[in-house]
């Protein structure tokens, strides 16, 4: 294609504005996950507003409005939020511009990634974990979760998208659709097992039967109000409860085990690589494409680190 061709093929999307660019990319199979498309929904939604709305046309949006906005909405969080929320605006506007060939805006080179400062003291001891899970005192419902969580070595809204009809009870494994959008297996061993029958128990005389058969495996406690009632595929036919969402998974975990959900995922890594498991193997269970990225997760734990630091010691006195 010649520079006057392109110029032209350019200038073809000057007509556009923010907010129709915006719900074309979030129609592309890169963002078909409905997880990864509410989060980038979230971040150029909320800088569209930012730099005018969504009628506003996206030729006249500059650099410098676009990364004014991403530092009034995030450029006090943490590393990991400006990162995250950067990435999905920059996904978008490069797509414009590379793939339809728009006139568009771009992230600005002193909007740039902020290093990340890893938690090397996130992944839970083993010991104090399984105390941890194994309390009388926990709701079966969140108990059945944080089990599943730490044995599928899962992400937690991975585990929250998870049907009824999914479950295969038998083989103890379930099909789930992934960060990347890829539809992989997930394991989960004898404490998961144990739980979910229980999990999916219906009351005495319930006209459905004895037990859940579909819709959202972990259910909120109460019905949704009018206003606020998610799509039918988010609500359980049986109990008319919706799917249990993951802010609410982050306050009840904090209050019961004092822990994220994302630990759970990072000390079942940790705990592997202290028992030596192959980092291959590491990463075929948590699903990680990189092995950079798991080796992150598989530092092995303060509890591993003491137990060989015996070896350091003065030889013991045989008299």
């Amino acid at each position: 294609m010649s520079a006057a061709n392109a110029k032209v093929t350019a200038l073809r999307g000057a007509a556009i504005n923010l907010g129709d660019a915006a719900d074309e990319f979030l129609s592309t199979h890169r963002v078909a996950n409905d997880n990864t498309r509410r989060a980038y929904a979230s971040a150029i939604d909320r800088t569209i507003a930012a730099v005018g709305g969504r009628e506003r046309l996206l030729a006249d949006v500059a650099d410098t409005e676009i990364g004014d906005a991403l530092t009034i909405l995030w450029g006090g969080c943490a590393p990991a939020t400006w990162n995250r929320n950067r990435a999905a605006v920059s996904s978008w506007l490069t797509w414009c511009a590379t793939k339809k060939r728009w006139a568009a805006p771009s992230v600005p080179a002193d909007a740039e990634r902020r290093r990340e400062s890893v938690d090397h003291t996130k992944a839970v001891a083993k010991s104090k974990l399984e105390r941890l899970l194994s309390r009388r005192d926990l709701p079966l419902r969140d108990k059945t979760l944080y089990r599943m969580l730490y044995e599928t070595a899962a992400r937690a809204f991975e585990v929250l998208s998870l049907n009824v009809e999914d479950l295969d009870l038998e083989n103890r494994r379930a099909p789930l659709r992934s960060k990347g959008g890829d539809i992989e297996w997930v394991y989960w061993d004898a404490g998961t097992a144990r739980l979910l029958p229980r999990l999916l128990r219906l009351p005495n005389g319930h006209p459905d039967g004895p037990v859940r058969t579909r819709g959202p495996l972990f259910l909120a406690d109460r019905r949704p109000v009018p206003a606020r009632r998610p799509s039918p595929e988010h609500i359980c036919p049986h109990t008319e409860r919706p799917r249990l969402g993951y802010d609410r998974v982050r306050v009840l975990m904090e209050r019961h085990l004092g822990l994220d959900p994302h630990q759970l995922r990072h000390s079942a890594a940790t705990h592997l690589g202290e028992q030596k498991v192959p980092l291959q193997l590491i990463m075929a269970k948590t699903r990680h494409k990189n092995p950079r990225t798991a080796m992150r997760y598989t530092r092995p734990g303060g509890e591993a680190v003491a137990e060989i630091t015996s070896i350091l010691a003065p030889p013991r006195r045989t008299h």
